[in-house]
């Protein structure tokens, strides 16, 4: 028989088993902000480079009527949100907004080309000098097409991610990436297997240093959360983040150090928010940067 342990070592134990408890991904919470928080649906945040404005889609409660609106910390606070300057008027349907890497634009997509409003491509608008925005343009063949084009997001090497229901894919929509040729044009091609399957994968949010993928994909249960993480060339699939089964997620965002995640689902007190959920132990413990008033210099 073996002795006992003794106290000190029964201590040690029960402070690393706590410690290991605090620092462990946690179901996902509930992340909106008051300020923007209503009784419709609030989903696919993207934020200015230094936390200070949050640009999301709108919704009603059946997450229809999709639009833009953009909320500012000021005085420590959220503002009421508004429509930035560059959003269509409704009834124009509009969605999926992400920030470039570097802040200098804001990709988005919009149905304004369409006067049917059902096909939706990708806009670009670029952050003006005196922080203003300058005039949305619309993304060129071959990125866009004349099928639905969703949730487009940049890394810093400049390819662009985003999921179409184009002809060629693998199944009901596919993961593709875009990258500017030596000519100023685009090219573009399906990431493929696994990102792009037999299912349904129509958006991919992407880290910043184009190594992690979340793919938002309906295999025949609802639409849930994929992680892929980059192995040299090829894409590698880590499962599916541990969400509410009986509910479909959409919207991804990762934080800078792609440790953790926002995005939107149902929710029974206020219709649909946007939720945070670590992907690794401890997560981004400070993000999304809390709104605070900004510190005078002295």
């Amino acid at each position: 028989m073996k002795a006992p342990r003794t106290a000190l070592a029964c201590a040690a134990t029960a402070a690393a088993m706590l410690v290991l408890a605090a620092d462990a991904p946690r179901t996902p919470r509930r992340w909106t902000p008051t300020a923007i928080s209503t009784d419709g649906y609030e989903s696919t945040p993207s934020f200015s480079p230094d936390g200070r404005e949050l640009v999301y889609l709108s919704a009603d409660r059946s997450f229809a009527q999709w639009r833009l609106l953009v909320s500012h910390c000021i005085n420590g606070r959220w503002s009421a949100p508004a429509s930035p300057p560059f959003a269509a008027p409704s009834p124009v349907i509009e969605a999926d907004p992400g920030y470039t890497p570097d802040g200098k634009g804001l990709y988005f997509i919009s149905a304004r080309h369409d006067p049917a409003n059902k096909d939706f491509d990708i806009w670009y608008v670029e952050r003006q000098a005196d922080g203003g925005w300058g005039r949305p343009q619309r993304l060129p063949s071959p990125v866009n097409s004349p099928h639905a084009e969703l949730l487009p997001r940049a890394d810093f090497a400049g390819r662009l991610y985003f999921g179409s229901s184009r002809p060629g894919s693998h199944g009901q929509g596919d993961i593709y990436v875009a990258e500017r040729d030596r000519q100023g044009g685009w090219q573009v091609h399906n990431v493929g297997p696994p990102v792009s399957t037999a299912a349904n994968e129509y958006e991919a949010e992407i880290s910043k240093d184009g190594r992690t993928m979340m793919v938002v994909a309906d295999r025949g249960d609802r639409s849930h959360l994929y992680r892929f993480v980059r192995d040299g060339e090829t894409w590698r699939e880590t499962g599916r983040v541990p969400t509410d089964p009986s509910v479909f997620q959409v919207g991804p965002l990762l934080s800078p150090d792609a440790r953790s995640l926002l995005f939107a689902q149902a929710d029974p007190q206020r219709s649909g928010e946007i939720f945070r959920a670590n992907l690794q132990t401890g997560g981004s413990r400070d993000w999304p940067k809390p709104c605070k008033n900004r510190r005078r210099a002295r």
